[in-house]
């Protein structure tokens, strides 16, 4: 591999076509590559009227314009296939259990930092270039991912699966630029997507109906069931669990005398439990398939702040490495929706400690 030269993901968008401008303006050979990860049709919707969405037709248009642009090499990877497979069918599976997952923090983990990787090989590129909002040092030979210095703007919480390897063959030019200066340069710059929105949906559910695309692709009519309380009374029928997440409030289809909220799914018995606002609150809570951005937790139990969703500023808790590689959390103060299937990301400070994904809460 090349010290000097690196494989740019360009996405369409005005940050990975600044992270392209800002490699090439300190010297490395760049190579710029668009993941075609699905087809418009996967979507079932024309992804042109849906919304700011990453990856479709119109952002490879884009990215090949800023390649030619700067001057570099441009590819579009065909990773549909392996995006269906790891990406939709997971999102799919992770559903119908009564889970809440995360696409995004798949796709970073085998689309951007596993399939890239590999054609970063065959390129003879030593680094795969993004532009998330992040940053790595080096530490006495140990990688750190640590926030981007623009918080407002912060995407660490979607990296925490990246190895040690990884980190080590990764850049992230624009961690320590905020968003207006980034625009300011492409804006200075011509650059064709200089004011372009930022994408906004996961790309595969543009209009936000995940129900319509897991039915579009299982051709499933998925049964209704019960709602129950926490005491397992019966208060009415829902229309398919794949239609709820734990914290929903809107949609239910059915009057209480006071607000009502969904506070479990019980895929086995088809069941969706409500309960209160108050109900929702827990303090302690399990992950698995746990990755440790150092390689090893810092020790078998110790203090730090954790947040279990993209938007929540991290909050302080304990934590505790059981044996069997299940990592326990308890924070300070009760959190509201603890979601299975969500993401809980460990922080010191500004650095990721790691993160895996949430598997059922204890209180």
């Amino acid at each position: 591999m090349s010290k000097n030269k690196a494989l740019i993901a360009m996405s369409g968008g005005v940050d990975s076509s600044i992270a392209a401008f800002l490699m090439k303006e300190v010297g490395y050979e760049c190579v710029g590559c668009t993941m075609r990860l699905y087809n418009n049709e996967d979507a079932g919707i024309d992804v042109s009227k849906a919304g700011h969405t990453c990856c479709s037709l119109d952002d490879v248009e884009d990215a090949r314009t800023v390649s030619y642009k700067l001057g570099m090499p441009y590819y579009v990877f065909n990773f549909s296939d392996d995006f269906n497979e790891k990406i939709i069918q997971k999102f799919i599976r992770s559903y119908e259990r009564g889970l809440t997952p995360n696409p995004c923090i798949d796709c970073n983990r085998y689309m951007k930092f596993d399939k890239l990787f590999e054609r970063a090989a065959v390129l003879d590129c030593d680094y795969v270039v993004t532009g998330h909002y992040a940053r790595i040092e080096e530490e006495d030979g140990v990688f750190i991912l640590k926030k981007a210095l623009d918080e407002s703007k912060d995407q660490s919480y979607v990296l925490y699966s990246m190895t040690q390897e990884q980190l080590a063959h990764t850049r992230f030019p624009l961690g320590a630029l905020r968003k207006s200066e980034v625009r300011a340069i492409a804006d200075r710059n011509g650059f064709v997507n200089a004011d372009k929105p930022d994408s906004q949906d996961i790309c595969f559910v543009p209009d936000g109906d995940y129900a319509r695309i897991i039915e579009l692709h299982t051709g499933k009519k998925y049964p209704c069931g019960n709602y129950v309380d926490l005491e397992g009374n019966v208060l009415g029928t829902h229309k398919g669990i794949i239609h709820y997440t734990i914290g929903q409030r809107k949609g239910l289809g059915i009057a209480f005398g006071a607000p009502r909220f969904v506070c479990g799914i019980n895929a086995e018995n088809n069941e969706v439990v409500l309960g209160t606002n108050e109900e929702l609150f827990k303090r302690s809570f399990t992950v698995e398939d746990f990755n440790w951005t150092a390689g090893h937790p810092p020790c078998e139990s110790f203090k730090c702040k954790a947040k279990i969703r993209y938007r929540q500023a991290e909050q302080p808790a304990e934590v505790r490495v059981e044996k069997d590689g299940i990592v326990s959390i308890c924070f300070d103060e009760p959190q509201r929706a603890i979601t299975p299937g969500q993401a809980a990301v460990l922080y010191d400070g500004d650095t990721v400690l790691g993160g895996g994904v949430i598997i059922g809460t204890r209180d």
